[in-house]
């Protein structure tokens, strides 16, 4: 801890060092949470640390101001050692109205910091909140928390009177108060938002001129104020040397979606039809057309999918993507997809359902929609990536497998991956398995439904070749010769066929990853978002002495090859997920083992705790 004079008070203020921290910006969702918690998650990612984010809004468009259901919040855990989850409890929660203060107030550790803005907490919003009276007079908050009451909207005017803005504009500007205020609580460089103030606003001088007066005397409030005493220093993580950027989930899927395209050297055809948490999908890979992107915002979800299946059977990389109850729409085209043996890749982006349910929060509740969501025998290949930035890889390998073996394949992400963000090494493309493709164009010998030996993948025949005429639909089809047939022994060859067909992409997966002893007392094994939060509390348990460790699986059918042995070598087997219990059933079902659920399902991501609590519950209550 070093002392350090401020130069306008000369008070001294203490700097203590964290190993990490836990911040929280909560408000009604007119006052830019998300952007501030952006613009210091990228400050963070400046000063070097590793992070992980949980932006966390309303479904409504506008929610009315000032209620508890229109409470938007951002949150992440920075530190300088590795980060895997956004963090259980906060340290720090920054409230910008009294129903940001209720709904978040119980995840705030006793003696954590309380950062409230005085002016919001007027009888009309307390009234909104449910408050009876105002909870800042209350002596039990300043004495369980270090509550400290600023008035940020009237520091925010004071700040900016001068300029010719009305009472609107000027109200918009204090998220930046409250963002200079915590980055010198946390020692952030106020460098990269100036920089994206001056790039955002280049039109608008005015906006930009506030926005950085306001958000350096939220800075200067913190340095000079006599009620912070003390503020922050969050060492750089030790990082992988390379090139790095904060790279959300949604974000990597497109980015893995170009960069097979660019190492295949074939267009994306991306059909898609608007749905949270999806959309930004569409938006970044309409930015891309200058790498053969050519993106369709179709009518619906099924328009969506069958242009998708069109484009694949012209010769092209299909995709589409939509969320829970968009891919139950699609689900006739995807076994259209099926059964015409035609390389598509879905992705989806779980949410909150059944039905519209709560469409801005996560799940991970559509594993058994993917495997078998569809009529008839109708199976595909499921992948789900771990983190944000795995989204890029299992994106890649979705297209390099349907490609390869003239199938579709679902990805699973979720909306915790989808929006939540961390630092990314940016790939040396070189280093990425290659993405072979092969259109067929000799006549000598061509049947649609030859199949290659290895992968049983028939062939792709770009539409208009010389003497490679050839019919494909829903119908079933005899094989090699690709006849409409009614058989039936020939339909029970190719229901087999087109199973096996599925299970020989298990060659592709390499031996499963154990973080942990390769054999003991507890195995618990996630798939999906909950990476983080597993990790971190087996990892807790392994440090008290605990004979536990865990896997995460990135290939969901067919499952790895050697996961029946890994299962048998530990004593029990925890599956925590954001469901009622669905990979825990296909565990039980394919291997014959006693794997216990661990299941909530809230719309949030699992705690480390929560999961920590539940290994030792398992392992006999002895924490």
């Amino acid at each position: 801890m070093g002392q350090i004079a401020t130069p306008a008070t000369g008070v001294e203020k203490s700097r203590k060092a964290l190993d990490r921290a836990v911040i929280r910006f909560a408000g009604d969702s007119g006052d830019g949470m998300q952007l501030t918690g952006e613009q210091f998650t990228t400050e963070s990612a400046w000063a070097g640390n590793d992070l992980a984010t949980l932006p966390n809004f309303p479904a409504e468009i506008r929610a009315p101001a000032g209620t508890l259901f229109g409470v938007s919040s951002f949150q992440l855990q920075f530190g300088s050692q590795r980060v895997y989850t956004p963090g259980d409890r906060l340290d720090c929660l920054v409230a910008m109205n009294p129903a940001a203060l209720k709904v978040h107030l119980r995840d705030l550790k006793t003696g954590g910091l309380l950062i409230v803005n005085t002016q919001a907490f007027d009888k009309r919003n307390l009234d909104k909140a449910g408050y009876a009276a105002n909870p800042l007079d209350e002596p039990a908050l300043a004495e369980r928390y270090r509550l400290h009451k600023v008035d940020m909207t009237g520091l925010t005017h004071e700040a900016i009177k001068d300029l010719p803005l009305n009472t609107k504009e000027k109200d918009r500007t204090k998220n930046f108060f409250a963002l200079g205020l915590v980055s010198w609580i946390y020692t952030r460089p106020l460098e990269p938002t100036l920089t994206w103030i001056e790039k955002r606003f280049a039109k608008n001088m005015g906006i930009a001129e506030a926005n950085t007066r306001v958000l350096k005397a939220g800075h200067a409030f913190g340095e000079t104020a006599e009620i912070f005493a003390e503020h922050y220093a969050v060492e750089p993580a030790e990082m992988a040397p390379g090139l790095y950027r904060a790279m959300t989930g949604n974000r990597a899927l497109a980015w893995g979606i170009l960069a097979a395209a660019q190492r295949s050297k074939l267009p994306v055809v991306y059909g898609a039809y608007p749905i949270t948490p999806a959309s930004d999908i569409l938006h970044e890979l309409a930015m891309h057309k200058r790498f053969r992107v050519r993106t369709i915002q179709a009518e619906d979800e099924i328009a969506a999918v069958t242009a998708a299946i069109g484009a694949s059977f012209g010769g092209a990389i299909g995709v589409t993507a939509s969320s829970g109850p968009g891919v139950a729409l699609k689900g006739e085209g995807i076994g259209l997809a099926v059964t015409a043996e035609l390389p598509l890749v879905v992705l989806n982006i779980q949410r909150a359902g059944p039905s519209t349910g709560m469409p801005t929060k996560t799940e991970q509740a559509d594993l058994m929609q993917a495997l078998y969501g569809r009529n008839s025998e109708a199976p595909v290949v499921v992948l789900a990536p771990a983190t944000p930035g795995d989204c890029f890889y299992i994106a890649y390998e979705a297209v390099r497998l349907a490609a390869r073996y003239m199938l579709p394949v679902i990805v699973l992400s979720d909306g915790f991956l989808a929006n939540g963000s961390e630092p990314w090494l940016i790939p040396n493309p070189d280093t990425l398995p290659p993405i072979e493709i092969a259109f067929r164009t000799e006549r000598e010998g061509f049947f649609p439904y030859l199949r290659d030996p290895a992968t049983l993948a028939r062939p792709w025949v770009r539409p208009g070749t010389p003497g490679l005429e050839h019919r494909i639909g829903g119908i079933e089809k005899q094989d090699v010769t690709g006849n409409i047939s009614y058989d039936p022994e020939n339909h029970d060859h190719m229901v087999r066929t087109r199973a096996e067909k599925v299970r020989r992409v298990a060659q592709e997966i390499s031996p499963t990853s154990i973080n942990g002893p390769a054999t003991g007392d507890l195995l618990v094994v996630g798939w999906g978002g909950t990476y983080g939060a597993i990790t971190a509390a087996v990892e807790r348990a392994q440090a008290d002495g605990k004979s536990v460790a865990s896997i995460h699986l990135r290939y969901l059918n067919p499952l790895p090859p050697d996961l029946g042995h890994i299962l048998r070598e530990y004593r029990k087997v925890l599956v925590p997920e954001i469901n009622s219990g669905q990979l825990v059933r296909v565990l039980r079902a394919e291997y014959l083992v006693d794997a216990v659920g661990f299941n909530r399902v809230r719309g949030l991501p699992l705690a480390s705790e929560e999961i920590f609590a539940a290994i030792i519950q398992l392992l006999g209550g002895q924490g």
